[in-house]
């Protein structure tokens, strides 16, 4: 993984899905990577406890589907705001490093 990917990943797993806890987002990370991202708690939790401290995602208390508890996550209007900022900048280090790659040897 890239570093500084998680952010991006995350926030963008739950504009997807809505609220999660954090093995569901894991498992959709996963999904939708086709195995190529496989994150561990000791990687995810950190980073939800980053992004919550920094606003961009709030932490309520919830009952999971086995009835386990856990702590769900969603995004805030800041989250929203800090996930359209990093597409953007995802968007132009892509098409800087597509026309360098790109450039003739």
């Amino acid at each position: 993984m890239l570093q500084g990917t998680l952010d991006i990943m995350v926030l963008q797993t739950l504009a997807a899905l809505g609220p999660s806890h954090g093995y569901a987002m894991a498992a959709r990370i996963e999904q939708v990577s086709g195995g190529r991202v496989q994150l561990n708690m000791g990687t995810l939790y950190p980073g939800l406890m980053r992004l919550e401290q920094r606003g961009f995602v709030r932490g309520t208390w919830g009952v999971t589907e086995s009835n386990r508890k856990a702590r769900f996550y969603a995004l805030t209007p800041g989250g929203k705001k800090q996930l359209a900022a990093e597409k953007r900048e995802w968007n132009r280090m892509v098409t800087t490093m597509q026309t360098i790659l790109n450039e003739p040897s």
